[in-house]
């Protein structure tokens, strides 16, 4: 399910997935399938950890960057699920060949 909502996002970021949605700023952003794959792939990572537990490695993840970036932009471009989905997000059949758990593989 794909929402347009464009107060729930801060000035530097177009969409966000809270399982089981994606929320975009605007309209137009339901068209840009290299973002719904973005996406997508965060919700197969959340599906993977129960939900729960990808919000809590998340937030980890990014307080342990953000300490050793100092920068929060940095932080969160550096947390491994999202270091996976911007690899992969223009590879339209990567989530029908992913193995469970491929973040790991993105972990620095």
């Amino acid at each position: 399910m794909i929402l347009v909502y464009k107060h729930i996002l801060g000035k530097n970021f177009i969409a966000v997935t809270i399982w089981p949605v994606i929320v975009v700023k605007n309209a137009d952003y339901k068209q840009d399938e290299m973002l719904l794959n973005h996406e997508k792939i965060h919700l197969r990572q959340q599906l993977e950890l129960l939900v729960i537990f990808f919000y809590i490695f998340y937030t980890a993840e990014f307080i342990f960057r953000w300490i050793k970036y100092k920068n929060a932009m940095t932080a969160y471009r550096n947390i491994s699920f999202e270091v996976e989905a911007y690899t992969q997000e223009k590879d339209e059949d990567y989530l029908r060949s992913r193995k469970a758990f491929s973040f790991l593989k993105y972990y620095r």
